[in-house]
């Protein structure tokens, strides 16, 4: 099975490749971004996509990271706040056993 899925990884590795390598050799023409203040220097089509493609998945791991990291964050103050109302409660339970003995 290991052996199955190393190959499987690897075919798909060899596609990506494939099919960013012909995307690359058809948009060869230069083209110069204008973001509003300043212009970003010519490249190839190809490059200016692909950067943006990456910058965009870069983007949405560190927003997704910062909102799993505030998820972790609510999830140990419930921990803490469960964890004191159990302290609590046990201590009213040995509390009223104490009370009636």
């Amino acid at each position: 099975m290991g052996l199955l899925k190393i190959l499987l990884v690897l075919a798909l590795c060899i596609v990506f490749l494939f099919c960013g390598w012909t995307f690359a050799t058809l948009n060869t023409e230069l083209v110069s971004i204008n973001l509003f203040f300043f212009t970003l220097p010519e490249a190839s089509l190809s490059l200016w996509l692909m950067a943006s493609f990456v910058v965009g998945g870069i983007a949405g791991v560190v927003v997704s990271s910062l909102f799993v990291m505030i998820l972790k964050l609510k999830l140990q103050a419930a921990k803490r706040k469960i964890s004191s109302a159990d302290k609590e409660l046990d201590q009213l339970r040995t509390a009223a056993l104490k009370r009636s003995t």
